[in-house]
């Protein structure tokens, strides 16, 4: 099955402008392909570590619940390989965000849709099919 994922940037280090990205992405898809699916939809460099957590809505910086308790990095990239993102909702009251560079702090909030379906055919997943706003800016005093 498809869903239809909504990810808002939320809070980075030089974020100026909204910016969201729509993305279908199979259900059978890991948090690694979801991390993959976010850093082209938003053209990052793939440079730094990530992760992905649960908390409030109202205040994602409080109460966080990490998708793994492993520390080691090539742990947590093997648990998310291994978490589907059927796996994920229903959440309850909690929303999935994803972290990526710790230093920069780049938040991205995930919302999935109600609706579900069958994947097109010839269709490659997962695909940007919304952008509201231009890419964050990763880099913005590197550039030329």
């Amino acid at each position: 099955m498809i869903l239809t994922l909504k990810v808002e940037c939320v809070y980075g280090m030089y974020l100026k402008e909204e910016c969201i990205r729509v993305i279908e992405i199979r259900d059978r898809a890991s948090l690694c392909d979801l991390h993959d699916a976010i850093q082209d939809a938003v053209a990052f460099d793939q440079d730094h570590m990530f992760g992905f957590f649960t908390a409030n809505s109202a205040s994602p910086y409080a109460n966080r619940h990490w998708l793994t308790d492993e520390e080691a990095w090539d742990d947590v990239v093997d648990d998310y390989q291994s978490i589907r993102l059927a796996d994920i909702w229903p959440l309850g009251p909690k929303k999935l965000y994803y972290l990526f560079d710790f230093g920069d702090s780049w938040t991205f909030e995930i919302r999935k849709s109600r609706r579900v379906r069958e994947p097109e055919k010839g269709v490659s997943y997962p695909r940007v099919v919304e952008a509201v706003g231009p890419d964050p800016e990763q880099y913005p005093y590197w550039e030329e």
